[in-house]
């Protein structure tokens, strides 16, 4: 496919390589010929130095004949007139980053007058995130399937926990609710396993189960199960304000710390409900005065990595119960986690992942294409939920007679609102969704892609095969 995306920052950047990766032919445009000339070498893709809401620059960069244009430059109002325009040029799919909470209820109301294909809110987003995780605060990830049926979580063994030495065959006797466990991340190395594996301390596993067992795991794992009750959040952005705002409205005390003057006056009349204080949300003795060692949770929404690393490094320190931290440069995970740093958030990788499900999505014309996904272990891994169709090979097959390729694993099937955790006998019918856990090597579009290819019929006669 043809993909033109206008803005070449943190998001931009990220669907830029993404995209590029999984094989599509990108064109970025950027009014800033610095960022353009690292995408061009780093990425080796097309670039067009000008502003993109000019039908001039467009042109240049062939949005006429393009199939997706996805505008993801700072500006909400520049976003969308890009799409206006790219609209007016072809019949190109059309994907806004609108980030202005004013904007958002109008242009539900207005997306199909703008020709919008889809809009993407990182900020909004990113609190959803936050607000599910502090939900179970035992689990580092959560990811939802099957309208929000199915959830895969990431969780830590412990040294002499409940899992520690145990195989995978044994995991209905501990946890006594049927559940999957999808991937394993040891040390550099990740593992899509098989009921013989055998799990050890600081294994990070991913686990499939259906939603409402989710306090029951919990509670049979030993895992932590203190319900949050107040949460301090660091910095005054966007994020926290969605945050807050659902924090709020479940009952949860919210207090945020905020340098900026003007921002802490917007705060205090959007969430009347909410302390927020007018302070340096960096300083050791703010944090102190404000009772970061009393709280249940932290999290850190400043615009800067390394202050919110350092924040969240000290509530660790601290053994704040649940610490959360936003980063938007993901690239250095693996060291922050050695840090200390488990529960990261980053909005450009999670407005990555909707956009790149769309994209899947749109090269599928034959049924089956991809409802949702999600990158586990640092983007090493991929799950994904599918539709089964008409065109679906080996329906009513059971799974002991499908040969799947190499690293991949059925994790979960909806058959109706029934959440099936599936075993050798169970069979994949019409209209099932289809959780699907694969390393992230290749990309999947369609259920049919996880098969093997069925073996070509020999010309040849052999009497061996004779009954």
């Amino acid at each position: 496919m043809k993909i033109v995306i206008v803005g070449d920052g943190k998001v931009g950047f990220a669907l830029t390589q993404q995209l590029s990766k999984e094989g599509h032919d990108v064109v970025v445009i950027d009014s800033n010929k610095n960022v353009l000339q690292e995408s061009l070498v780093t990425l080796d893709v097309m670039v067009v130095h000008g502003n993109g809401a000019s039908l001039r620059v467009q042109k240049e960069a062939g949005v006429e004949s393009c199939d997706l244009v996805i505008a993801a430059t700072s500006a909400d109002e520049i976003n969308l007139l890009c799409c206006i325009i790219a609209r007016k040029l072809g019949h190109a799919h059309t994907i806004a980053r609108v980030r202005n909470p004013e904007y958002a209820e109008q242009l539900f109301f207005l997306k199909e007058e703008l020709g919008l294909s889809m809009m993407i809110n990182p900020e909004r987003t990113a609190a959803n995130e936050i607000f599910r995780l502090l939900q179970f605060p035992s689990f580092l990830k959560r990811d939802s399937f099957a309208k929000g049926k199915v959830e895969i979580v990431e969780i830590v063994l412990k040294e002499n926990g409940v899992l520690d030495g145990k195989q995978l065959l044994d995991l209905y006797k501990i946890a006594k609710v049927r559940v999957l466990v999808c991937a394993v991340e040891r040390g550099s190395q990740v593992y899509i396993p098989d009921g013989n594996f055998r799990l050890q301390k600081d294994d990070k596993i991913y686990v499939t189960a259906p939603t409402r067992d989710l306090a029951a795991l919990i509670k049979h794992m030993g895992l932590y199960t203190h319900r949050i009750k107040d949460v301090l959040i660091v910095g005054g952005s966007n994020i926290a304000y969605y945050l807050a705002a659902d924090l709020i409205a479940s009952g949860v005390a919210v207090k945020i710390i905020e340098n900026k003057h003007s921002r802490c006056m917007e705060l205090a009349e959007l969430l009347p409900k909410a302390s927020v204080i007018e302070a340096d949300g960096c300083s050791k003795s703010v944090l102190l005065s404000e009772g970061i060692e009393s709280t249940d949770a932290v999290v850190t929404l400043t615009n800067i990595d390394e202050e919110n690393l350092l924040v969240s490094m000290y509530a660790n320190f601290l053994q704040v119960p649940k610490v959360v931290t936003k980063i938007n440069r993901t690239e250095y995970n693996e060291v922050f986690r050695g840090k200390g740093i488990d529960c990261v958030i980053s909005p450009k990788l999670l407005t990555s992942n909707d956009i790149v499900r769309y994209v899947r999505a749109m090269q599928n014309t034959s049924g089956g294409s991809v409802i949702t996904l999600h990158r586990l272990v640092d983007g090493r891994v991929e799950a994904l939920e599918f539709l089964a169709t008409e065109d679906t090979r080996y329906l009513g097959q059971t799974l002991l007679q499908i040969q799947l390729k190499p690293n991949i694993l059925i994790s979960c099937i909806n058959r109706g609102g029934k959440i099936i955790i599936p075993n050798g006998e169970t069979t994949i019918e019409l209209r099932d969704t289809v959780i699907v856990v694969t390393t992230a090597d290749r990309p999947i579009n369609t259920l049919n892609d996880i098969f093997e290819e069925p073996p070509v019929p020999s010309m040849t006669y052999d009497s061996t095969n004779c009954i």
